[in-house]
């Protein structure tokens, strides 16, 4: 039989002599950590400085948070080399000056604030604050502080207004004030019969148990909410008559993901309650109107889908017009995102009112009066389909008008009055400008023109934009790469992915101009390249484009990012296949480990931080939107079993680090252990890092983690030693000190 321990032939002669084992094996490491390259301290400190902390202070005339004033005027910081300045603009007389101090806004209300007060929500008229007391409504006079109780038979998990979606939850009330400050728009939340979800703190002691109510996939009792509305004076709870609505939102897996209460809109004269029910998947929307003295409800329309509806991207695109008894809706029946006009009455469509292969994202403004709607919409431009324009359009579907031709991505805030509006368009490697424009489009005032000047001295470099096909070659995918600022292209780099697969998302996220995009330039001054890319199964494109990757999240666009990055090494031969590592964090740690398990010959190194590797193991309503209810076969196979990492974990080949908060209420941790137990029950090797008591993003800890990817990837992809224990050091803007 041969000698399978190598030991033997490890002795080393010298001077007539064997060396000791141990010493020969000593010196074998030396030797072989000697011809290891290096990466030192400095280059760490080099790269650092691409991250934003540092970039940003370099970026001058950004426009800052607009403060209304009144007749349309405002005011805004803008920093500069120098520090900083005000601006004060004034629509009217197209006027912008320049001063060193902020204005001063009118006097504010004599209010008194309360102990709760950042938990409250003000009524329109300013004099009421309704606040949630022992599960139970309130209100708080504001000039007097005399406080209300509106409902008395709210308990614990049957409480009124309370916020919690499983996954999120605080203190303030989910509600919607009427027009008119009398009524409130909100819900009894029964979850009493709902399943728990346990955090332990760690410390010295005995440790804390947090529990909170966590609806999982496949449970027979979810979160539901029963609507009612709630008069104020006297108090008074009248009962929308209709069963219990899942919690469940057009817009996103929750019903307040706007920042109020989502998918109700009050009639101007407080009478009518609009609003629409969402099934637990998310196939079936009701559109009901209320009477909001009797309680009765009035059923108008319903639109189901194949997959799963939603109403548009970052808010919700439907709008009740009572005056004119019409409704405007959103809808992707014809494989796009578009606005239609029903009649309130009937519950027919009258018309589409925008039309074509592009996608309508939010309904920003409607102008009853003149019949004309205002929207921002992806994609009719020419180039990058996710650049962002604002339009006109009649509600016949009449007049389509361009208010912002400029070639980027467009970011819009309208003024009080909704005569004027801000326009700030940008592209990744073109920084922003800033103008006012009238209702027309027509530019009144030039703004700011952001300066990187200062920034590029540094020798900074922006993202390169490409355009790669998807793996079955029907779609142009876009993204972004991050190469060397000293980019020898003779060399050979190896390749990372940063990846967040959505599919409410998508790895670039925002398409305006950015100083930095997370570490992705960082590490690639570390001798990378790095990918980011929009792949198939994400939004703000057409439906079908969308749902690629509906009921299999499994797939995680990663056939798109393997096809991808092969297209970008014929274009860039200094892309080394041979080396190509993976990360992401939550949806992207799940993709992380998936594309080890899953393409263990492609992917060599992965960082997964955060993962719902099991989404049986997550949040009811993300898995049962995108993959379906969970079903169960008579053999006990289920439709998500596949989707789970912890089932291909004993696939893996390459190197993976896993990261995870254990006081993550969002992805609870126990989806990472999961996928640790498989790995040890599959004997594969794996690196852990666990942060004792940090939530979802890591939190102060994200320094810490940021410098272990960077040693990962170093270590193991580009095959050099990091140096040891090296200290990020983030820190503020100094000019946004306090003068």
């Amino acid at each position: 039989m041969p000698n399978l321990n190598p030991i033997p032939h490890l002795l080393t002669f010298r001077c007539g002599r064997f060396l000791p084992l141990a010493l020969a094996a000593s010196l074998l490491s030396i030797a072989t950590q000697a011809q290891q390259p290096t990466v030192t301290a400095q280059d760490y400190a080099r790269a650092e400085q691409f991250m934003s902390y540092n970039t940003q202070p370099l970026v001058d005339h950004v426009l800052g948070q607009i403060n209304w004033l009144d007749n349309d005027r405002f005011w805004y910081r803008t920093l500069t080399a120098q520090g900083s300045e005000y601006v004060l603009a004034d629509p009217a007389r197209k006027a912008r000056t320049v001063t060193a101090t902020p204005p001063v806004a009118p006097a504010a209300a004599n209010t008194q604030q309360a102990p709760n007060a950042r938990n409250e929500v003000v009524s329109p008229d300013g004099r009421l604050a309704a606040y949630i007391q022992e599960y139970n409504l309130w209100v708080r006079n504001t000039q007097t502080n005399q406080k209300t109780q509106l409902t008395t038979d709210g308990v614990k998990d049957y409480g009124y207004a309370t916020d919690n979606a499983g996954w999120s939850s605080s203190d303030q009330p989910v509600l919607r004030w009427s027009p008119d400050s009398r009524k409130i728009a909100t819900f009894q939340q029964d979850q009493r019969r709902v399943g728990d979800m346990y955090l332990v703190t760690t410390n010295v002691g005995h440790p804390t148990l947090k529990a909170w109510k966590y609806p999982l996939p496949g449970d027979k009792d979810i979160i539901t909410i029963e609507r009612v509305i709630v008069e104020v004076h006297p108090a008074k709870v009248v009962r929308l008559q209709v069963p219990p609505d899942p919690h469940r939102g057009t817009l996103s897996d929750d019903i307040s993901s706007s920042g109020t209460f989502d998918d109700v809109d009050w009639s101007a004269d407080a009478k009518q309650l609009a609003f629409v029910s969402t099934s637990r998947n998310h196939k079936e929307e009701k559109f009901r109107i209320a009477d909001a003295q009797t309680g009765a409800v009035r059923e108008v329309f319903e639109e189901k889908v194949a997959t799963q509806y939603e109403s548009g991207q970052g808010a919700i695109n439907w709008t009740y017009l009572p005056k004119n008894k019409e409704i405007i809706w959103y809808s992707e029946r014809d494989d796009w995102g578009h606005l239609y006009l029903y009649d309130a009455t009937t519950g027919k469509v009258k018309n589409q009112i925008t039309k074509g292969n592009w996608v309508v994202t939010q309904l920003v403004k409607v102008d009853e009066q003149r019949r004309q709607l205002y929207f921002l919409a992806d994609g009719r431009e020419p180039g990058n389909p996710y650049f962002t324009h604002l339009y006109r359009i009649g509600l016949d579907g009449k007049g389509l008008t361009l208010l912002t031709p400029e070639k980027g991505n467009h970011r819009i805030e309208f003024s009080p009055s909704g005569r004027y509006f801000i326009d700030t368009y940008s592209q990744p490697d073109v920084p922003p400008v800033s103008v006012l424009r009238n209702l027309d489009g027509k530019t009144l005032v030039a703004l700011e023109k952001t300066d990187i000047s200062r920034l590029a001295a540094t020798g900074w470099k922006a993202p390169t934009p490409i355009t790669v096909k998807s793996h079955d070659g029907q779609f142009d995918l876009y993204g972004l790469v991050f190469t060397p600022t000293k980019l020898d292209p003779n060399r050979k780099y190896p390749v990372i992915d940063y990846i967040y697969p959505g599919p409410q998302g998508g790895s670039v996220g925002n398409w305006s101009f950015s100083a930095a995009r997370g570490d992705n330039q960082a590490l690639a001054e570390l001798g990378f390249v790095v990918v980011v890319l929009e792949g198939s199964c994400n939004p703000l494109r057409s439906k079908s484009f969308h749902d690629a990757c509906y009921g299999n999240m499994a797939e995680n666009t990663l056939s798109d990012q393997i096809a991808g990055i092969k297209q970008l090494a014929q274009k860039y031969p200094y892309l080394d296949l041979d080396r190509v590592g993976i990360w992401g964090h939550s949806g992207g740690g799940y993709a992380t480990a998936a594309a080890l398990f899953r393409y263990p010959d492609f992917f060599k190194v992965g960082i997964s931080e955060s993962g719902n590797h099991e989404n049986r193991n997550y949040e009811d309503d993300w898995g049962e939107r995108y993959i379906g209810l969970l079903t169960t076969q008579d053999n006990g196979a289920s439709n998500y079993d596949n989707q789970a990492n912890a089932t291909y974990a004993k696939n893996l080949k390459g190197k993976l680090m896993l990261a995870h908060g254990m006081m993550d209420n969002n992805v609870p941790p126990y989806n990472t252990m999961l996928v640790v137990e498989a790995l040890t029950k599959a004997n594969k090797s794996y690196d852990l890092v666990i942060f004792p008591n940090a939530t979802h993003g890591f939190g102060q800890d994200s320094p810490y983690m940021t410098r272990r990817r960077w040693d990962y990837f170093v270590q193991y992809l580009a095959g050099a030693t990091p140096p040891h224990d090296y200290q990020m050091q983030p820190k503020p803007d100094p000019r946004t000190a306090r003068r």
